[in-house]
């Protein structure tokens, strides 16, 4: 699915090329598409992280596609479509574009990869676009078709259109029902939530699983759901999945993968009747969405059954060949013939012909259809997308043509009449789509579709007819005599949920207020509350004057904890809502009674900001100024806030109550003191001093030793604290120059220390003021994970953003108890997907700090860290790679991890391998051969550097070269094979393949013999197996008497990989299938 690599998603749209419609603009005028295609040569030897195409014009406007060779930190290829000149444009700028990019298949464009979406681009989100675009092993496979001589085709189809008015609409007035916010690509989850929660009964029984107010919805999947059903049931505006996504135990990164909407339905119901066990709502699962069948095999010829019972929660119906859900229910009970070479073997009678096939017990309720919209291409050995039409009734009777659906065991007085509630769609390929749904909430005539956060009122024929896939016409002129172009609609269903009829009350019940458990009402409502509250106050904000007051006790508290330079972070002071009209006089009362200070004993100071950008209390308010209203009282401020900043200066007594404020005349100066401990490096907010202007610092040392504790006569020395822009420094005060000739006005922040001596300035890491406030004006927090837990803060530590590569990880090894740092290897985060990134720091790679935490001018405060066994600098000048030993005469693999110098090769591989495993004898000969998805890509050569053999992609295998294979004669060569099964329409490479020798007279019957004995497969089984000479993934079945050598003797061929033998046959058990639906990954609730 998407991924800017800024940070929101949009949903993603694939429909075929000038046929794209939405609600927006189906009365516009869609404007003409400009196609962009860009060639890229020597596309395996680009190292670059990223690369971006020439710039391209459309509308006036410049674009250019952005890749990610290796991926943005997955095993895919990445491509977005890029604002080329975004630097450079104006303040404000933004654009709305439909665009197509396409990764060309050069050998049939019918399986070109092409990913469809809109994007609003503004400065903020300057790409967007695709982070999982072509898996890199499909894309590295020249049997695929993507690469050609090393040549990569990209394309950009785009279409600039105005901004719709999207963001107007609203659903809940429109609809009475609001969406679903999409967190990325989440669409898939979001059409099928809104499915299970416009089932009354479910949902009910989601609010009835005991939930406590102790719980939190982010760590509890039951509290999480109810949370979300119940915004659903009430609220106004559309509800976001965060925290249900947080309650599985997903990260951000999660909620950009694109699952699939069949696995998270199993999943999310298999763990919800998990949390339901034990509670009044055990079973409800089963109860809703549980059938029975019984699958049977009866023997022909002798008198012998085998049953056996088994539930189901949905039903996968094949589309293809199948005109309608019917004929698919057809299929499904199709009566199979064991028989020939297929026959049954029975216990006590042996192999015999018989009959097999499934029958239903019963039908669940709540009936869910999934609609097998994905195939093997067998000749491409991927997945592809099932766009044939293929219909669905309204009403859907499962006792047609006298039960022949039923076992004999069935309740024939159960009606098994359905009608239909919820058609899921997906809407795009096989490399990914869009997900909405089609809603009966009620099972009344009117349908919703449910896209994400739009729910829009919809027809019959919308939600029925053309969701029936198939092909489709654009519109023509009908002036003209012409035969249009036929498209595919890629928009078609792929889940149906039917409610049967005599349940249809039950289920579809009310759902009332008392369901809800009262601490979950209490606690949303508490939320609505606050934030109607803040809306309220956003309304409002005209209305009101915010203003901030600090005091002393808040510089005592943050300096030296929060920060360290000025005196206040005001976002952590008290912040009152003040009515603009309010007098000053009224708002001194709510201080009093606020603050505890009587109003006689307050004295209030305006913060202003200074050339230099400090902020400090400038003066006290006038008597004048305290007869003005707040709001105008912060609309004279110069220059005006949307906050008023004061400083509440209160005088205290000896008894700590609070008294009058001394008179302050022009003389006097008011400044603020913080106080410097070198040992500790610690600094803190000891008061403050009315001085006079004419007076001498010299005169106020015995005040200042006793706020920081020292004896009357301790030497001190005197820094002020001056802003330069981004810069700070402590610059000295001449204790005999009176504060008037220093330039000191109220508000300025005086350091002080001890006086430095020769030897402090030597003993210390910042000896003086001046050194301390350079270092802390560049101190960050980093927060350090190990790589094998990137989830987890292991510890944090303190730097200055210049801190060197050496001293960061000399920290790191200190932290660690390491006695070599060099041994430390760092990883930058990825901001926006809070991952790792693909490729770790290099050995003094970066000069500082901040290199590494700099992300497309973001800055992350997390890094990554491994201990090496060997130091980094040692590591990166060698080449890493793992190779697996297959022993000969041994049913064994031994994995190998070699460290080699880069200029060596593959003999020194094999040099040192040979040394590590035991051989079957001491002169074996051995090969290294590259593997990928279980074929043989080639044999390495011997002498290729190391540094060339690319083993991201593909596996390394090492073995003994068999006495026959190592000297060929004329009429004999090697041929790779490999095992592949066809269990209806996947197909799936397992096992190991292997290289066998063959002669040019050798039928197929000669060269089975030797396999077989070769893998010992016993001869029952063997019997069962098919061979195919399989070129560029054609395969050609072959008879015992063909000539195998035929088919490899092509002069055409270039490499094993183009022409290899097949084995067809089924996996042996335990087995695990390595081509899989194109799911990035695998969907899991970890809680």
């Amino acid at each position: 699915m998407y991924e800017p690599i800024h940070d929101l998603m949009p949903e993603e749209v694939v429909t075929p090329t000038g046929t794209a419609k939405t609600e927006e603009n189906e009365q516009t005028e869609v404007p003409p598409s400009t196609r962009f295609t860009w060639k890229i040569d020597n596309f395996s030897g680009i190292h670059a992280r990223k690369l971006y195409s020439d710039d391209f014009i459309v509308n006036g406007f410049k674009w250019r596609i952005l890749i990610f060779p290796r991926g943005m930190n997955v095993d895919h290829l990445s491509v977005y479509l890029d604002v080329a000149d975004s630097e450079s444009l104006p303040y404000g700028w933004s654009r709305y574009a439909h665009f197509t990019l396409t990764v060309k298949n050069q050998f049939h464009d019918k399986y070109s990869v092409r990913k469809e979406t809109n994007h609003h681009f503004n400065a903020g989100q300057d790409d967007w676009g695709f982070p999982s675009f072509v898996p890199l092993g499909e894309l590295h496979d020249p049997a695929k078709g993507y690469l050609v001589n090393d040549t990569l085709i990209v394309e950009a189809e785009i279409v600039v259109r105005k901004i719709a008015d999207h963001w107007e609409y609203d659903s809940k007035k429109e609809t009475s029902y609001i969406g679903l916010k999409n967190q990325g690509a989440t669409c898939y989850m979001n059409s099928l939530l809104q499915t299970l929660y416009h089932i009354p009964y479910f949902r009910k029984a989601v609010y009835h699983m005991p939930t406590t107010e102790n719980d939190t919805p982010s760590g509890s999947i039951p509290l999480a759901l109810q949370s979300l059903f119940y915004k659903l049931q009430y609220r106004d505006s559309s509800a976001t999945t965060k925290k249900l996504t947080k309650s599985f135990g997903w990260d951000a990164f999660d909620s950009f993968m694109q699952h699939d909407v069949q696995e998270f339905n199993r999943i999310l119901c298999e763990k919800l009747e998990d949390k339901m066990k034990g509670t009044v709502v055990e079973g409800t699962i089963q109860k809703l969405f549980a059938g029975n069948i019984v699958s049977f095999i009866e023997c022909i010829n002798v008198d012998y059954t085998s049953a056996r019972k088994e539930s189901f929660y949905d039903l996968q119906l094949d589309v293809k060949g199948c005109r309608d859900v019917y004929a698919s229910f057809d299929k499904y009970v199709e009566v199979e013939r064991l028989e020939g070479d297929n026959k049954y073997r029975a216990e006590q009678y042996g192999l015999q012909d018989a009959k097999k096939g499934l029958l239903f017990i019963d039908f669940p309720p709540v009936l869910q259809l999934q609609l097998k919209r994905f195939e093997y291409d067998f000749l491409r050995n991927t997945l592809v997308k099932i766009n044939d039409r293929y219909e669905f009734p309204l009403q859907l009777d499962l006792d047609r043509d006298d039960g022949k659906y039923l076992s004999p065991e069935a309740n024939r007085g159960v009606r098994n009449l359905y009608t239909l509630h919820s058609v899921l769609v997906h809407s795009g390929g096989e490399q990914g789509g869009h997900y909405y749904a089609y809603i009966r909430p009620t099972l009344s005539d009117q349908w919703y579709k449910f896209n994400d956060e739009k729910v829009t009122k919809e027809d019959t024929e919308k939600a029925l007819e053309e969701q029936y896939g198939g092909e489709e016409f654009p519109e023509t002129n009908p002036g003209f005599n012409n035969t249009p172009p036929r498209f595919n609609k890629y928009s078609n269903a792929y889940m149906l949920v039917y409610i049967r009829e005599s349940d249809k009350d039950k289920i579809i019940c009310n759902v009332e207020e008392n369901d809800i458990a009262e601490h979950l009402r209490e606690r949303l409502e508490k939320k609505k509350e606050e934030k109607e509250k803040r809306k309220k106050q956003k309304a409002e904000a005209h209305l009101y004057t915010i203003i901030k007051v600090a005091q002393d006790d808040d510089f005592a508290e943050q300096i030296g904890r929060d920060i360290y330079l000025d005196l206040v972070d005001h976002d952590k002071v008290k912040c009152l809502h003040i009515q603009k009209q309010t007098t000053f006089i009224v708002f001194k009362e709510e201080i009093a009674r606020e603050f505890g200070v009587p109003v006689q004993f307050q004295r209030f100071w305006k913060w202003a900001k200074r050339r230099n950008f400090s902020y400090r209390p400038e003066r006290p308010l006038t008597p004048l100024e305290e007869t003005l209203s707040v709001g105008t009282l912060r609309e004279v401020s110069k220059p005006p806030n949307e906050e008023l900043n004061l400083f509440l200066e209160v005088e205290r007594g000896l008894d700590l109550r609070p008294i009058a404020p001394p008179y302050k005349t022009k003389e006097d100066i008011l400044l603020f003191f913080k106080h410097y401990d070198p040992e500790k490096e610690e600094v803190r907010y000891v008061g403050r001093l009315f001085v006079k202007r004419a007076s001498e610092p010299i005169e106020n040392l015995s005040k200042l030793n006793e706020m920081a504790g020292y004896a009357p006569d301790e030497e001190i020395d005197l820094f002020e604290e001056i802003n330069f822009g981004p810069s700070v420094t402590g610059e000295p005060i001449d204790k005999k120059t009176t504060f008037q000739a220093s330039e000191l006005v109220d508000g300025d922040i005086i350091w002080f220390q001890k006086s430095v001596t020769t030897e402090s300035s030597k003993q210390y890491h910042c000896p003086d003021v001046p050194s301390f406030l350079e270092y802390v004006h560049d101190l960050l927090v980093v927060h350090f994970r190990s790589l094998k837990k990137p989830k987890e803060d292991d510890f944090s530590l303190l730097f200055s953003k210049f801190t060197t590569y050496d001293g960061v990880v000399e920290r790191i090894a200190q932290q660690l108890g390491l006695d070599d740092p060099s041994k430390i290897r760092l990883t930058p985060q990825n901001c926006y997907t809070l991952q790792p990134k693909h490729l770790p720091i290099k050995h003094r790679g970066v000069d500082h700090l901040i290199d590494m935490l700099l992300h497309r001018g973001h800055t992350c405060d997390i890094l990554y860290y491994e201990v090496l066994d060997i130091p980094l600098p040692k590591l990166e000048a060698l080449k890493q790679l793992k190779v697996a030993f297959h022993h000969t005469t041994k049913d064994e693999v031994v994995i190998q991890t070699f460290r080699l110098p880069k200029q060596s090769t593959v003999m020194d591989v094999i040099k040192d391998l040979k040394a590590k495993v035991e051989l079957s004898h001491p002169d074996a000969e051995l090969r290294l051969l590259e593997i990928i998805n279980h074929k043989i890509y080639k044999i390495v050569p011997p002498d290729e550097m190391v540094e060339n053999i690319n083993d991201e992609y593909w596996t390394l295998r090492a073995e003994e070269i068999p006495e026959e294979e190592k000297n060929l004669g004329p009429d004999e060569r090697l041929i790779p094979v490999f095992h592949f099964s066809k269990e209806r329409y996947q197909t799936t490479n397992f096992g190991e393949p292997f290289l066998m020798m063959i002669r040019g007279s050798e039928t197929l019957a000669e060269v089975k013999v030797r396999i077989q004995r070769k893998l010992q497969v016993p001869d029952e089984e063997f019997a069962k197996w098919k061979f195919a000479f399989i070129s560029l993934s054609h395969p050609l079945y072959l008879e015992d008497s063909d000539i195998v050598a035929s088919g490899f003797w092509d002069p055409a061929a270039d490499g094993l990989w183009d022409q290899c033998l097949g084995l067809d046959h089924s996996k042996g058990p335990g087995t695990v299938p390595q081509n899989r639906p194109n799911v990035e990954k695998p969907v899991k609730i970890f809680t």
